[in-house]
């Protein structure tokens, strides 16, 4: 699947600025502040975010408040709909659920969320999108993903795999963006989708490596059964320690070689963005790049509990960020790039 183009059919209708200053390239700086009403369904985002999301929290609070509020927005829907797919209800029941998300996901983007719904991520979603250029039909692929989920059990190959990731994980760094926006002028500027797109996979696939145990428990294999069938893993992770015969070690380290390869990409995106949310962008990958460091360095950790990062780690991680370290060191490559590309 290919990012989805922002279009202007894609906001709330009547799109008006609002919030506190935003960065270079959104909407946002000369907005007015958002009721007390918005304010409360944010806040209520922002609970979910927090108690869900660690990761995701943690990266976020360098982002001005009103972009800070939106990412929580789009996490909370986001989240809704991930919870529904993981949830115990029959197949039947959560399919009828995720059409109601969807029915919610197009009032937003027809404007037809007051701010005294009872829905406090509807209203949060909708001021969100008043203030920033995001993509709402990327939440119709977060459910198409979903939907995949509830159908199927095992993806076969590492094309069915990333057709999935893109869906649920893809479609998310692209709704991100449009919260980020890029600088003016940044190179390769119609690549941030794309790259935003590679970022998702890169940290949906270190998410899959964290959660195989967690996910075999509910009868769910998200690694290409061909790749599992290759290193003797199938039907391997349901105890702590893997059966005799599964190299398990051999499959995490692939794994992790091919994240590598799309957090190598989709770092390119760091030069787009303006500092708060560059610096945003990188403490979230580097967290989960250091927690796919240490799922490579014990591969059978991940049978034996959640691996996480410590938050010393994830504090040293965003004052990486907030240096523009990451930034200034992918910057120089794509440069060295080009330049070898035009010679």
């Amino acid at each position: 699947m290919t990012p989805t183009p922002t279009s202007d059919t894609t906001h709330a209708k009547d799109a008006k600025d609002a919030g506190s200053a935003g960065s270079a390239g959104n909407p946002a700086g000369d907005a007015p502040a958002a009721s007390p009403a918005v304010l409360a369904a944010y806040g209520y985002c922002e609970a979910v975010t927090v108690q869900q999301a660690r990761n995701f929290a943690f990266g976020i609070r360098l982002l001005p408040p009103s972009q800070r509020r939106a990412m929580s927005a789009l996490y909370a829907l986001a989240r809704r709909v991930d919870d529904i797919g993981d949830g115990e209800l029959d197949a039947d029941t959560k399919t009828a659920r995720l059409a109601g998300t969807r029915s919610l996901i197009a009032r937003v983007r027809d404007g037809d969320v007051a701010e005294d719904d009872t829905d406090p991520v509807a209203v949060a979603l909708a001021d969100a999108a008043r203030r920033y250029p995001v993509p709402l039909d990327a939440f119709d692929e977060v459910v198409d993903g979903v939907l995949m989920d509830v159908g199927e059990r095992t993806y076969r190959t590492w094309d069915d795999l990333r057709d999935y990731c893109r869906c649920v994980a893809g479609a998310v760094g692209r709704l991100s963006l449009g919260v980020f926006g890029t600088r003016p002028g940044a190179p390769e500027a119609e690549r941030a989708e794309r790259y935003a797109n590679t970022l998702g996979l890169a940290l949906q696939l270190t998410n899959i490596l964290r959660d195989l145990r967690e996910d075999a428990a509910f009868g769910r294999s998200y690694l290409p059964y061909e790749e599992l069938v290759a290193f003797g893993c199938v039907g391997a992770f349901r105890a702590a320690t893997p059966p005799p015969g599964a190299d398990l070690a051999g499959l995490v380290h692939h794994q992790a070689r091919r994240a590598r390869e799309l957090f190598a990409e989709g770092y390119r995106l760091l030069p787009m963005l303006d500092r708060r949310s560059g610096a945003c962008v990188a403490a979230m990958a580097g967290i989960y790049r250091k927690l796919l460091d240490r799922i490579e360095a014990d591969p059978a950790a991940v049978l034996r509990g959640r691996v996480s990062v410590p938050a010393g780690h994830k504090a040293l991680t965003v004052v990486r960020g907030l240096s523009g370290v990451d930034g200034l060191v992918v910057g120089r490559r794509v440069r060295r790039e080009l330049r070898g590309s035009a010679g």
